[in-house]
């Protein structure tokens, strides 16, 4: 069987092609731009790839069209497709119907930590002896890869409560229908399809109720507003974590270490670098859930000790003249701040200079920006990257009694940084995109220095 997919370099439609060509399809696939790293990984799995949307496409007459939410109304091919009847289907409807269904689907939705926590789950699975198949929305260092598929029942993927496609605006994640379901936290994101709160509340709770009561949530238990989510119906047995009368972790020792209990019971110790309350939460996460799935929590520990962590997650790009860049994938105010107070946490007293590209549709209208100040009051400089924002951030900053160095050129941003960084400083580098190279730019730049 032909499948052709529309946005195949996307994270998601990307690991739908690795699994659809896993799977034994004939697998091609067009992007507007079509570039490494996506366009690589591809091309070694021996997937055609066409750049742009023309029409011409259909002469390749594939027996489904696997259309990625990133394709618009209006868009040449999608037309085309509608014009002319032809069969298509959305990229987590065809996961579904085609990959899912005969799989223990353990699905991992939350507003943060969705990246982190299905690759910990995948990793516990793997180090059981699972072999579990995947698609997470990164790459897990341990992995290498984004998504596989094995022979496994049992299957990992990351539960995201965006919408499917232009014709199915309903969550990604109601496609799923887990046995085992994470819903890791909920707030306020993706102001270019939600109206407000209410309307991601109602999509989770779609969510909830596609999980058999044979299934189990493993849910944080201080969230209010999943706690909300519940109350409006729940029909599966529910576990809490970060709550003494569920999965609790202990206070983290100087290299990020820590206890795992269940209800009061002392379970083991978690030995490993990540830095971060929101991590310790993720690793509970993982256990809980891979605990229904039939592992021992201590066999969970033990994996968790050996995790890599996952690429642009408080990633070390580089060190130069002293001074150690990071890359994370951080954009929401909840996610800088946890991100940085985790550095903080590592690095002690040494300076922070936090650099933030507000690229997201809810950042660059401004929703959240008055909380930005706020999450970033950890870091010793902040650098804003100020390339087409709809609002005013040095406003913003100094109304909240913060200096900020905003900059809409990148180049006047990396000068910036090179005039203030010092040995022994930290440059946390955030956005949810590539920022222009930003990080190699700025090693080569600080390389070029220490050489002088």
């Amino acid at each position: 069987m032909h499948v052709h997919i529309l946005g195949i370099c996307g994270t998601f439609m990307g690991g739908v092609a690795a699994i659809a060509r896993q799977a034994g399809y004939r697998v091609t696939g067009s992007d507007a731009n079509v570039y490494p790293p996506m366009s690589d990984q591809l091309a070694a799995l021996g997937i055609e790839l066409i750049e742009g949307y023309g029409e011409e496409q259909l002469k390749l007459r594939p027996d489904l069209w696997v259309i990625g939410n990133a394709i618009t109304r209006g868009n040449p091919l999608a037309e085309a497709i509608l014009d002319h009847g032809e069969p298509y289907q959305s990229g987590p409807q065809w996961i579904s119907d085609c990959i899912l269904r005969a799989k223990w689907v353990l699905a991992v939705a939350g507003t943060h930590g969705k990246t982190s926590a299905a690759s910990m789950l995948a990793w516990i699975l793997e180090c059981s002896g699972g072999n579990p198949g995947f698609l997470i929305g990164g790459v897990p260092s341990d992995f290498s890869i984004s998504a596989r598929l094995t022979e496994s029942t049992c299957f990992v993927i990351e539960a995201d409560e965006y919408d499917t496609a232009f014709f199915d605006k309903r969550s990604k994640f109601v496609h799923y229908r887990p046995k085992t379901a994470i819903l890791n936290n909920l707030e306020f994101d993706h102001a270019d399809i939600f109206g407000d709160l209410a309307d991601i509340e109602r999509q989770f709770h779609h969510f909830v109720r596609t999980i058999p009561r044979s299934g189990r949530i493993i849910s944080n238990g201080t969230d209010e507003n999943l706690k909300r989510v519940l109350t409006q119906g729940c029909w599966t047995p529910v576990e809490n974590f970060g709550v003494a009368t569920g999965w609790e972790a202990g206070e983290p020792d100087r290299e990020g270490g820590f206890e795992v209990a269940w209800r009061g019971r002392a379970l083991g110790r978690v030995r490993w670098p990540l830095t971060g309350e929101h991590n310790r939460m993720n690793a509970l996460a993982a256990v809980a859930a891979a605990q229904h799935a039939g592992v021992d929590p201590v066999v969970s520990i033990q994996a968790l000790s050996s995790f890599k962590g996952v690429k642009r997650r408080m990633e070390v790009r580089g060190t130069a003249c002293g001074i150690t860049v990071y890359d994370d994938f951080a954009h929401h105010p909840t996610a800088i701040r946890t991100t940085i107070e985790g550095l903080r946490a590592h690095v002690g007293r040494a300076r922070i200079l936090a650099v933030l590209e507000p690229r997201s549709n809810t950042m660059k209208r401004g929703i959240m920006k008055d909380a930005l100040p706020s999450s970033m009051v950890q870091a010793d400089q902040v650098y804003l990257y100020a390339s087409n924002l709809d609002w005013d951030a040095v406003s913003v900053f100094r109304n909240a009694g913060r200096l900020v160095h905003c900059m809409a050129s990148l180049d006047a941003l990396i000068g910036a940084i090179l005039q203030e960084v010092r040995a022994g400083d930290h440059v946390l580098i955030m956005s949810n995109g590539a920022f222009g190279g930003i990080h190699a730019r700025l090693l080569t730049a600080l390389a070029a220095k220490e050489g002088r």
